[in-house]
């Protein structure tokens, strides 16, 4: 994913910081497919730019124009392969893309229109070429490799050549599980939050600031320092009822409150842009009573008594007591950044980790606070069942990542003999000032 967002800056950079002043000319031919000088000195100026501390500036000038090539050569093969995406397809992925953009610049779009003097829809008008190159060179990629697989001798073959001093060192990993309580929140607390959101409403229509309501009052850590702005974000983005709510007002309208899973909120309308809004929120989430906070750990220890008593397993104890709808996976938390049952520390927030740190493999913690993904508060205990500490890659306690790397570099392979049979039978001419560059050589690339 960061790769893919450091890509679409790239090319938003590349598509809207450099102005074509140069005397354009053709530098390679790939078939029917062409590479100009400006497009090269775009994508190298922002390479530059992104990484200023490169030593050699010729060899990443081949890179890029390696890159380049290597694409061009893939849309050549596409078309004779018959490999093409709808608009709608690009369309979808280009909101996406720029959704991320906006995520990654604080949720502002104001602030990267400002800053490219492009509006949104310009900028993603133009994102839309390179955007289509970028899905065809993938599927070209993945017809290529998807059937390339690896056996354990290879992954032994594969590790076997690095030197025991150079292993690459694996930051320590857990696997763990939980069991939740979620307090339940009484109808009580329910409708005094409404009332409050109403009251908030009331005082923006008689003249108080958005903004400094939101600041003040919403639950949302992510908008309320911003006022409540959620910035530009696409249709689909946001939870089901809130979007029904957001698109149906008025530029200006704050809404009645709504509720989703997240809480209760009031909405304020800026702008509306085809299927893009602008939108401000408060958020309140319904907190449970301390009575039934304190009931909710009282529950927990009483489990871990059940649990000893009982000799029970932790799956089976997970799918007996856990109000979290992960207990009928055996109660095993999944890493959302990998789909997989490890963690390293980067993937872990700090309360969990320094609780798993305090624990020995089969051991339960004791009842600690936690937030669901709704965004409820609970309590659960975790269940320490696997910690590998820092160490040299090895084969025993490694083998799934060393497998991975495996197979990208066996993958990586097939590509490039790939890449050169197709030179062989495609007609490619790179311009004389660029035949030192090593991928000419290594391509075999004829004159």
């Amino acid at each position: 994913m960061k790769q893919k967002l450091l890509f679409i800056i790239l090319l938003i950079n590349s598509l809207c910081l450099f102005s074509q002043n140069t005397i354009d000319k053709i530098i390679a031919v790939v078939g029917s497919e062409i590479v100009l000088q400006s497009d090269l000195e775009k994508v190298y100026s922002d390479y530059k730019a992104q990484y200023v501390d490169l030593d050699n500036e010729e060899e990443l000038i081949c890179y890029v124009l390696e890159n380049m090539v290597y694409n061009k050569l893939m849309m050549h093969q596409a078309e004779i392969d018959s490999v093409v995406f709808t608009e709608e397809q690009v369309d979808d992925q280009v909101n996406y893309r720029m959704s991320m953009i906006i995520q990654h610049y604080g949720g502002d779009a104001k602030v990267i229109e400002k800053y490219y003097n492009k509006t949104i829809d310009e900028i993603k008008k133009d994102m839309r070429e390179m955007m289509y190159e970028q899905m065809v060179v993938e599927q070209m990629q993945t017809n290529l490799t998807q059937d390339v697989s690896i056996t354990p001798s290879e992954v032994k073959s594969y590790i076997s050549k690095f030197p025991l001093d150079s292993m690459p060192v694996i930051q320590p990993t857990y696997e763990f599980g939980h069991i939740v309580k979620t307090p339940p929140i009484s109808d009580a607390e329910r409708q005094e939050i409404k009332m409050r959101l109403e009251g908030y409403r009331e005082r923006v229509l008689r003249g108080e600031k958005f903004s400094m309501l939101a600041r003040l009052y919403s639950d949302d850590p992510g908008s309320a320092s911003k006022g409540g702005n959620l910035g530009f974000v696409e249709r689909g983005v946001l939870y089901p009822e809130f979007e029904a709510v957001a698109f149906s007002l008025k530029t200006g309208e704050i809404s009645q409150v709504v509720e989703t899973q997240a809480g209760y909120h009031i909405i304020m309308l800026h702008e509306r842009r085809g299927d893009a809004i602008n939108v401000s929120h408060i958020l309140i989430q319904p907190k449970p009573s301390t009575d039934e906070q304190i009931k909710a750990i009282d529950y927990l220890d009483s489990i871990k008594t059940i649990i000893d008593s009982e000799k029970l397993e932790f799956s089976d104890a997970a799918m007996r007591f856990s109000t979290d709808d992960n207990k009928n996976s055996g109660g095993w938390v999944v890493n959302p950044y990998t789909n997989s049952f490890k963690f390293d520390k980067e993937s872990l927030d700090p309360a969990t980790r320094a609780t798993l740190d305090q624990l020995i493999p089969g051991e339960y913690s004791e009842a600690v606070p936690f937030v669901t993904e709704d965004g409820l508060m609970s309590y659960r205990l975790l269940y320490l069942k696997i910690k590998v500490p820092e160490h040299k890659a090895n084969l025993v306690e490694d083998y799934d990542v060393i497998k991975n790397a495996a197979l990208e570099e066996k993958k990586s392979q097939v590509l490039q003999n790939w890449i050169k049979k197709k030179v062989k039978i495609t007609s490619i001419k790179i311009d004389e000032q660029y035949r030192n560059c090593n991928f000419v050589k290594e391509w075999q690339i004829p004159e």
